[in-house]
C-alpha cells in the first residue's frame, strides 16, 4: 500500500460528471453546490499515478437561490480525499464570478456546470480561476458499503425499535 498518492488530478469519472449534471438540472432555477472526492487512479485500474474524481458530495443544509449557493462550513466533512468543488450557474455562464473565486482557495479543481446542463455544459478551473483540462474517464467505480447505503425498510425498522424503547412499560 502506498503512503502518498500523486496529487495530480487526471480526470473525472463519467458517473461523477453525470451525477453533477443531473443534480444541477434538478436544482434549476437555483444553483447547485457540492464537493468533489477523488481516488487513487491505480485503485481504479489505471496504470498512472494521480487522482480521479469519483464522487460528488452533497452537503446537508446548503442554501441556494438563483444566483448563489451557501454551504454551512460546519457540515463540510474533513476528508483527505477532497479535491475541490462543483456548482452550477443557472444563467449558463461557464466562467467563475469573483464570489466563486473567493471559494476556490481549497481544492485543486473546481467545476462549473451551466444551463441547460447537457454533456458539454461544464468547465473545470484551478484554484486561481484559470481554465484547466479535465478528461472524462470511463472507469469502474468500486462497489462498497456507503454511509447512505440503506433502504426504507432499514429506516422503518430503526423507527420501530426506537418507538418500542420509548414505550411506557405500565
Amino acid at each position: 500500500m502506498r503512503l502518498f498518492r500523486s496529487s495530480e488530478i487526471l480526470g473525472i469519472a463519467e458517473d461523477a460528471l453525470q451525477f453533477g449534471l443531473a443534480a444541477s438540472e434538478d436544482a434549476h432555477p437555483h444553483e447547485y453546490m457540492g464537493f468533489l472526492r477523488g481516488e487513487d487512479a491505480r485503485s481504479l485500474g489505471l496504470e498512472r499515478d494521480g487522482t480521479v474524481i469519483t464522487d460528488v458530495l452533497v452537503i446537508p443544509g446548503t442554501e441556494t437561490n438563483s444566483v448563489s449557493a451557501t454551504v454551512k462550513t460546519s457540515q463540510v466533512p474533513n476528508d483527505f480525499n477532497s479535491v475541490g468543488s462543483v456548482h452550477s450557474h443557472p444563467n449558463g455562464v461557464l466562467k467563475p464570478s469573483k464570489e466563486d473565486l473567493a471559494t476556490f482557495g481549497k481544492g485543486k479543481v473546481h467545476i462549473i456546470i451551466g444551463y441547460p446542463y447537457d454533456r458539454g455544459d461544464w468547465k473545470a478551473f484551478d484554484r486561481k480561476g484559470e481554465p484547466r483540462d479535465l478528461d472524462v474517464l470511463d472507469v469502474s467505480l468500486p462497489e462498497g458499503e456507503s454511509f447512505f447505503d440503506f433502504t426504507q425498510a432499514d429506516i422503518d425498522a430503526e423507527l420501530d425499535y426506537n418507538f418500542d424503547e420509548d414505550a411506557d412499560p405500565s
